[in-house]
């Protein structure tokens, strides 16, 4: 409580460019989307705001639904921490939408689902003005064996292979996805996956392994006995980090459901 006030709970669906930032959560000595966020929020209230985050993103990884959350003793109402914030903000972080939640809402332990997006620029020259968002792979890629990879992944699955190898033993690496598709828009590939949780790695280095399928150094049933045998750390090409976007966080109330076009 601030003075006789109680502590109110509030959402933020966040946009962000990962390029420049260690990542998403606070780390010592290193600009991050939470440090940001925090600094903003703290001079907006006066009060030592703590954020929460829904996943956490790499350094470089960029996100349009991440979903962080706060409690504080200000009576300003959602929309004007959204616009308050947007002018505090730094130019790569946007809040898209604000919502009062329950007090003992957690971004993270509250989701049911997130969706991921890894981005393959698929043509004979480099893209400039793409160079932040996208893995560029020059040479043909076949879309629909990449395609057919992917869809072995939709399941049950111990994920170890897609991970880092000193993970192995630690906790699990189960998880259940429940779609993995690749399809094409212009000249990019897209990598669209979602699950109830993802590993440390798990999405880049999925990319990776399924671009080996395009190249035709993998098939679909050698990039599906990695998946079976699970063997840690077993597909170890990490794509790089620019190319992955957080695209959505689910919970089970709908929450920021109306703020997400599905057909992005």
């Amino acid at each position: 409580m601030v003075g006789d006030a109680p502590l109110r709970r509030l959402a933020l669906l966040l946009e962000y460019e990962g390029t420049g930032f260690g990542g998403s959560q606070y780390q010592k000595n290193t600009r991050t989307i939470q440090d940001a966020l925090e600094r903003a929020l703290s001079s907006l209230t006066g009060e030592p705001i703590r954020v929460a985050l829904a996943g956490r993103t790499d350094a470089g990884v960029h996100a349009k639904g991440q979903v962080a959350a706060f409690s504080t003793g200000s009576r300003h109402g959602p929309d004007m921490f959204r616009r308050a914030l947007n002018h505090h903000l730094p130019d790569q972080i946007a809040v898209r939408a604000a919502r009062e939640v329950p007090p003992t809402f957690g971004p993270r332990r509250q989701a049911v689902g997130r969706w991921y997006r890894y981005t393959i620029h698929n043509g004979r020259h480099r893209p400039a003005l793409l160079r932040r968002f996208v893995w560029h792979a020059a040479e043909p890629l076949d879309g629909e064996a990449m395609a057919a990879a992917a869809a072995s992944l939709v399941g049950e699955h111990d994920f170890a292979a897609f991970t880092q190898p000193s993970l192995a033993g630690k906790r699990s690496t189960c998880r259940r996805m429940t779609r993995a598709e690749v399809r094409r828009r212009g000249c990019c590939l897209l990598l669209e996956v979602e699950a109830n949780a993802f590993l440390p790695h798990q999405v880049r280095r999925i990319a990776g392994a399924l671009v080996e399928v395009g190249r035709g150094r993998l098939s679909p049933g050698g990039f599906q006995d990695l998946l079976r045998q699970a063997e840690p750390g077993a597909a170890s090409f990490t794509a790089p980090a620019r190319g992955l976007c957080l695209m959505k966080v689910r919970y089970e109330d709908g929450l920021f459901d109306d703020e997400t076009d599905e057909d992005t």
